[in-house]
């Protein structure tokens, strides 16, 4: 059973089902709205000493980043095709799923975007989602059909699909109904996938050295959670906990699929990263805001 915890002097709420979800925000933390007013935030990444996020409906990247005279949020590209997750990439790039562009994009270092998959198999993907970089190059990627009509989709599956360096596109699984965020374990031996398209669960792959994926199994199922909302971004801390947006807000969950807890959002939330000088700090988009709050843990540091 969840049991209830409020802060009442710091807004904070927590589902705790553990006894323990509670040791991991920083002792008086609560969430702060660091921007506001956006049609819909998305994909956030923290990139040096700033944070990058889409702003999906007005079909933008934001920039925002602490200055000593004040927070300052600018504009970081424009009219790219509706980008959703945002990454970065060994070398530092920003990689992006753009719903409209129906591609995957990689920003050079003047902000301009270069298609790097758009097709499988001689048809345009559906609308890449969300997207994750291994070690040695590889890109995970999601490809639901939200951002585009129903008579437009040309691939026969919603997949989760691998890009190797070498530019060639695989099919890693198709067992989804609406695949969506994704995320790797610190050593990236596990994949792990959220299905938003009914089931409200995540799944977990064991990642061969090919990069295949293997040894599917639910992770954590969510579906019983009386509040709206469907799993999406994703991203793990140092020690392998999983931390996932979900029904009620941000869901936190043990390697052994053991769920401590929610840490309940302001607002329906969409993403998470992990980001700030420490890398303790969990920054996450919500509707049309921006929030951050301050962690006990160390999130996995991109790239």
């Amino acid at each position: 059973m969840a049991h209830r915890f409020v802060d009442e002097d710091h807004d904070l709420a927590l589902e705790d089902r553990s006894g323990r979800l509670h040791e991991l925000p920083a002792p008086g933390a609560r969430f702060e709205r660091i921007a506001s007013g956006l049609g819909f935030t998305e994909g956030p990444v923290w990139r040096g000493d700033h944070l990058l996020f889409s702003d999906i409906p007005n079909d933008r990247i934001c920039r925002w980043r602490e200055l000593p005279e004040g927070p300052e949020l600018t504009t970081f590209r424009a009219g790219s095709g509706s980008t959703n997750g945002l990454t970065l990439d060994r070398d530092g790039n920003v990689l992006a799923c753009a719903h409209t562009a129906r591609a995957v994009l990689r920003f050079d270092a003047n902000a301009q975007p270069n298609p790097i998959a758009a097709y499988f198999e001689g048809r345009r993907l559906n609308s890449p989602n969300d997207l994750v970089v291994r070690r040695n190059g590889d890109v995970y990627f999601t490809d639901p059909p939200y951002g585009i009509d129903p008579d437009a989709q040309e691939q026969p599956v919603n997949g989760v699909y691998l890009l190797s360096p070498d530019g060639s596109i695989s099919l890693a699984t198709d067992r989804f109904v609406r695949p969506n965020g994704l995320a790797f374990s610190p050593d990236e031996s596990v994949l792990y996938v959220g299905d938003s398209g009914g089931p409200r669960d995540v799944w977990a792959f064991d990642v061969d050295q090919d990069g295949s994926l293997t040894n599917s199994r639910q992770f954590v199922d969510m579906d019983a959670h009386p509040a709206p909302n469907n799993p999406d971004g994703m991203k793990c801390d140092a020690e392998g906990r999983l931390w996932s947006t979900g029904p009620g807000g941000v869901w936190v969950v043990e390697p052994d699929g053991t769920v401590l807890g929610v840490i309940v959002t302001p607002a329906r939330p969409s993403n998470l990263a992990w980001g700030g000088p420490g890398w303790s700090t969990l920054f996450v988009t919500a509707q049309t805001s921006v929030y951050r709050i301050e962690t006990a843990v160390r999130g996995c540091s991109v790239p």
